[in-house]
């Protein structure tokens, strides 16, 4: 279990409060590249509730976000088929800081810099609650999967692949 101590405010967590949502919070140490499954590991969590926030764009370089389980990753080619676009790749790291105004690693899809469309793997919505980035590198917070939905309005998509 990770030790409570006092996580100052971001964008995210002024997002869910002024919204009125209970969340739980999670702080863990931070790792470089570690992503959802250190997070999960450290925090003694089941990656598959452990949700990473994706900031993607379309063949016209528009902003998407894509809530996807820690230890899957997106198929590019399912979500752009879904979303109605041609393709759909990762933004580079310094692009979806522009866009979600968060450091990679510590992207909420929360109080984003830029209002983006929100699309969540459908089989997050089946979890009782989900863990996700709460606007900091080793930060997490913890809800109802149907948050996402109700006040990001987030499309629930079918393009989880297993990770190797």
């Amino acid at each position: 279990m990770a030790k409570k101590e006092h996580v100052s405010e971001t964008p995210a967590t002024a997002f869910l409060k002024a919204n009125g949502v209970a969340f739980t919070e999670h702080p863990y140490e931070y790792l470089e590249h570690g992503g959802a499954q250190h997070s999960a590991q450290v925090l003694g969590l089941d990656p598959f509730t452990v949700v990473k926030t994706l900031v993607m764009e379309d063949e016209k370089a528009r902003p998407l976000v894509v809530l996807m389980h820690g230890n899957r990753t997106v198929s590019t080619k399912n979500l752009a088929r879904q979303i109605g676009a041609k393709s759909v790749q990762p933004c580079k790291p310094e692009v979806a800081n522009r866009h979600s105004g968060y450091l990679v690693g510590g992207t909420s899809p929360f109080g984003t810099r830029k209002q983006m469309p929100v699309y969540i793997e459908e089989s997050i919505l089946a979890l009782p609650r989900i863990v996700l980035n709460g606007g900091r590198r080793g930060y997490l917070v913890g809800m109802a999967p149907q948050v996402c939905v109700k006040l990001l309005g987030a499309r629930p998509v079918n393009c989880a692949l297993a990770d190797e």
